[in-house]
């Protein structure tokens, strides 16, 4: 089933209304979340130089099992060990047009026990 027009022009306004929030109100880096039908996706990224510090998604994964929402789980530990790795302890976290339950929620659980700070 096709996402109408209407449902996609009300994404991209959340999408660029929760963005232009978190950049106009910090400095540090962003964790940017995309999350598919099967997968999702995370990214550090450093607004001020333009450029990705760190990434990580359930495909680069595959060992690990179980529902979506413990994947995500993962992908944070994983995404908050590569950001630690590079110096980066504390983050903003961007959900783009997604809402803050399920998967996304469970992967800003997975950044705050990898050690990061959201």
């Amino acid at each position: 089933m096709a996402v109408s027009r209407k449902d996609r022009i009300r994404s991209k306004r959340r999408e660029l209304r929760v963005r232009s929030r978190i950049k106009a109100t910090s400095s540090l880096p962003r964790v940017s979340v995309f999350r598919s039908l099967q997968n999702i996706y995370a990214q550090v990224i450093d607004d001020s130089a333009n450029a990705t510090v760190a990434s990580c998604s359930s495909q680069n994964l595959k060992e690990i099992s179980g529902d979506k929402s413990t994947i995500a789980r993962a992908v944070g530990k994983e995404l908050a060990k590569r950001a630690l790795s590079k110096g980066i302890t504390a983050v903003v976290f961007d959900r783009g047009s997604s809402l803050y339950h399920g998967r996304v929620k469970a992967l800003a659980d997975g950044l705050r026990e990898g050690g990061l700070t959201l």
